[in-house]
């Protein structure tokens, strides 16, 4: 074999002319075999031939080599060559190189037709492995069936591509082809621009949506992803590009499905319109468009129905919704923004009438009215906006307006219809809010105007209550706190939690309160009011509907203080029992035996009394307070005990301690309503206070008499001395005819001066008219008539008649 061509160049076939598989040679491009050595050998061994590659290779040059065993040239002659009789096909061995280092390196032999020789082509093993890689790689793409493949050269002629050359089928190109031979010639020009800027960028282009049509059959197009990246040769040099396609309609397809699943899934959780909003907005960014806003109006924060309009002007729309919050937004859009007057568009009508809008810049334009409000309100760079109208049983309660910006693509009629389907199922969720903050609404409005005055000053205490409705979508479940003044100067205590929520509790609610209200009238001892009011409860779950008997039971803790004796006396219907703060700043919870709630009888209840030092703060509450996540309710006890010991101090408001604990003790969003009633107790000075035993005489009646006029002038009440004796004697007469022994008469001075006989008859006095000729029956109808109330409460063995009389200030 002639050497003399291969000892400065490259043997015939190592370095020329590589075909590519199409059969076609890329046109000036770089060869696929650059860099690989080749030597020839002749039948012993001996180096014929040497390549200026080889050279390159090893640093021997070809005078250096020549007719030397190839022998010499290995670092380590394997094992299989020492023995081999002729050299094998193919291997890997280690070269020496001229500066002393080796190089691994494998090879391929085959002999030289007609000669004796052998052709030996080597490359660096890690080269080698690369290209096996690469090649195994590209044979795995083009097997896809579900991926189109296309290698173009630098002219973006197509030189190797796994589409099938006698049909299409789906797939954009055919190999030896230009682009324009497979698509509509604008498809193509768009597709080889992008090609073209990736050649010369070398920017890779990831997942770009394409629409073609292919030029034999126009209709219907084609929905594209087209990834491309540009091919170079190991010098870095470009040798064209690669293009992936996949044909994004099943995928699209698919998308949607997913989205229109995930809008099913987030969407209507909160019954909180605004939250409904954010989480629709959430769910079409970036899946569906760049930006998007979802506008209510402003009867839908309130929870009322919007009214029906048609044609432009101010809308009363509000922005309820910005995603994203911040970035690509204009300045003068901003969450919770007025929605600006509208012109009278044919957009705008067909929106007004259920339909889904795709519009441009231009149309926005047109719609806002005025190119100052355009640049304040049109997103950057924003090409093409949908909006859908939130339509739910014939209201229009908003709309759903998206963007999309950039490079991004315009919305396709199956993008519209998608929207529809998303609009829809996000008006009925939107609906449902308003529905609930409509009777959310009521009903905190409801709760509130039967609730009591938040604080009150009474000469038994002072009382604060606070009441913080549950955060969860339940509403409000009835939860209430009361302060009745009651005669003599004392005082009720009362904390409830009715059973339920929404209207239907609150209604129960007040109910209970104007029961108990009235009851404690009777000054009855609190199991006894208690068991009166399981009672009504009983009644009222009879005369219920089925559907309304979840809101019939209710716990309550009712407790009387009285100022005089510092003493209360409290029972409980199922209710937790209450934290009693001492002035020295010691808490605890209150020792009391609770009954049955009131929507269960047949129990009794027990009253518990104790002694109150005067300035101790006692508090009654819903379990909403002591019931908190996870905590057991003796934790949550705990908990507000030492809350209570740590915030009850002598010099801080009761309002402002009662909003701290709850600010402290109560998460944001609460599972219950959380109620606290705090009274710190007072007591009436002793020198108030006159007793004088009644003696079973009737002449008792004058000393009666004389003893309270002594008592009243000592107390600088002398403008109250002729009723009262009056009152005296009627009273006293009373209790030494009728009632049974011991008696007692009492008076009590404070802003009204009370006067209370006490017997141990427990028949019930009654207040009646007496006729001309009766010579008795006007001893109590002439007390109502002196005093300003007057009234009749039994203890446990004994009666009491009492009145008041206000005291007149007199004038410094």
């Amino acid at each position: 074999m002639d050497t003399s061509n291969t000892e400065n160049g490259d043997p015939v076939g190592a370095s020329q002319g590589v075909t590519s598989v199409s059969g076609s040679v890329p046109g000036g491009g770089p060869h696929a075999f650059d860099g690989l050595a080749a030597a020839v050998l002749d039948d012993q061994g001996a180096v014929v031939g040497w390549t200026g590659t080889a050279q390159d290779l090893t640093g021997f040059r070809a005078d250096e080599v020549h007719g030397r065993p190839v022998r010499e040239l290995l670092a380590d002659l394997p094992r299989d060559l020492h023995r081999a009789t002729q050299l094998p096909a193919t291997g890997r061995v280690r070269l020496r190189h001229r500066c002393g280092n080796t190089i691994d390196v494998t090879f391929r032999t085959t002999r030289v037709s007609g000669s004796a020789a052998f052709l030996v082509l080597a490359a660096p093993t890690l080269h080698a492995a690369d290209h096996q890689h690469g090649a195994a790689l590209l044979r795995a793409l083009t097997a896809q069936n579900r991926i189109t493949i296309a290698l173009h050269d630098t002219d973006l002629t197509t030189v190797q591509t796994n589409a099938m050359p006698d049909t299409l089928d789906g797939r954009p190109v055919q190999p030896g082809t230009r682009l324009n031979d497979a698509l509509c010639a604008e498809d193509a020009e768009s597709i080889e621009a992008v090609l073209r800027q990736v050649l010369e960028t070398g920017i890779p282009v990831l997942g770009r949506n394409q629409h073609v049509s292919w030029r034999h059959r126009p209709v219907p197009r084609h929905a594209l992803s087209l990834s491309a990246f540009r091919l170079e040769d190991a010098r870095g040099r470009p040798t064209g590009v690669a293009a992936l396609y996949t044909d994004d309609t099943g995928l699209r397809a698919r998308r949607q499905l997913d989205l229109a699943r995930e809008v099913a899934e987030r969407v209507g959780g909160s019954l909180d319109v605004v939250r409904t909003a954010h989480d629709l907005a959430d769910v079409l960014v970036p899946a569906f468009g760049d930006l998007a806003v979802v506008d209510l109006a402003q009867a839908v924060f309130d929870g009322d129905e919007p009214p029906e309009r048609l044609g432009g002007g101010d809308l009363h729309l509000r922005m309820a919704a910005l995603v994203p919050a911040t970035a690509a937004w204009p300045a003068g859009i901003k969450s919770g923004n007025l929605v600006p007057p509208l012109s009278d568009h044919p957009l705008l009508r067909r929106f007004q009438q259920g339909e889904t809008v795709v519009y441009g810049p231009d149309d926005f334009g047109a719609l806002i009215g005025g190119r100052q409000l355009v640049e304040q309100l049109l997103p950057h760079d924003a090409h093409a906006v949908m909006a859908a109208p939130l339509y739910a049983r014939g209201l229009t309660l908003g709309a759903i307006v998206v963007w999309r910006t950039g490079l991004s693509e315009p919305f396709t009629e199956d993008e519209v219809d998608l929207m529809r389907q998303i609009a829809s199922r996000g008006a009925l969720a939107m609906d449902n809010a308003r529905r609930y903050t409509r009777e959310h609404r009521a009903a905190m409005a409801l709760q509130q105007s039967l609730l009591p005055p938040a604080t009150t000053d009474t000469a038994a205490a002072e009382t604060a209550g606070v009441y913080l409705p549950t955060g969860r979508g339940a509403g409000t479940r009835g939860d209430w706190y009361d302060a009745i003044a009651l005669p003599s100067l004392r005082l009720a205590l009362v904390a409830g939690d009715v059973i339920g929520h929404g209207i239907p509790a609150s209604a129960t609610m007040g109910r209970l309160r104007a029961a108990i209200q009235t009851l404690s009238d009777l000054e009855l001892e609190p199991d006894e009011l208690l068991t009166r009011i399981a009672d009504l409860v009983q009644r009222l779950a009879a005369e219920a509907s089925p559907g309304s008997h979840d809101a019939m039971g209710a716990t309550c803790l009712y407790a009387v203080y009285d100022p005089v004796t510092r003493r209360c006396a409290m029972a409980s219907a199922g209710h937790p029992p209450p934290v009693l703060v001492r002035p020295d700043g010691t808490a605890e919870a209150v020792g009391i035996l609770p009954g049955p709630p009131l929507a269960v009888c047949g129990m009794p209840y027990e009253t518990t009394t104790i002694d109150l030092e005067p300035g101790s703060v006692l508090a009654l509450y819903t379990d909403g307070l002591v019931h908190l996540g996870p905590h057991h309710i003796d934790d949550g006890l705990r908990r507000l005990t030492d809350a209570l010991a740590t915030s009850c101090r002598p010099d801080r408001a009761l309002d402002d301690t009662g909003r701290a604990l709850l600010g402290d003790l109560v998460d944001e969003a609460p599972r219950d309503d959380a109620t606290l009633l705090l009274a710190r107790t007072r007591a009436v000075p002793a020198e108030d206070v006159a007793h004088w035993q009644i003696p079973v005489d009737p002449a008792a009646v004058s000393e009666a008499r004389a003893w309270a006029t002594r008592q009243l002038t000592a107390w600088g009440l002398a403008d109250l001395l002729f009723p009262t004796e009056l009152i005296v004697s009627e009273l006293v007469t009373n209790a030494i005819r009728y009632g049974r022994p011991p008696a007692e008469l009492r008076l009590i001075r404070h802003h009204v001066l009370v006067c209370e006989v006490t017997d141990s008859n427990s028949a019930q006095p009654r207040l009646r008219r007496a006729r001309t000729t009766d010579e008795g029956g006007r001893g109590l109808f002439l007390v109502a008539q002196l005093a300003e109330r007057w009234g009749c409460r039994h203890g446990q063995n004994s009666k009491t008649i009492w009145s008041e009389q206000t005291i007149q200030c007199s004038a410094d």
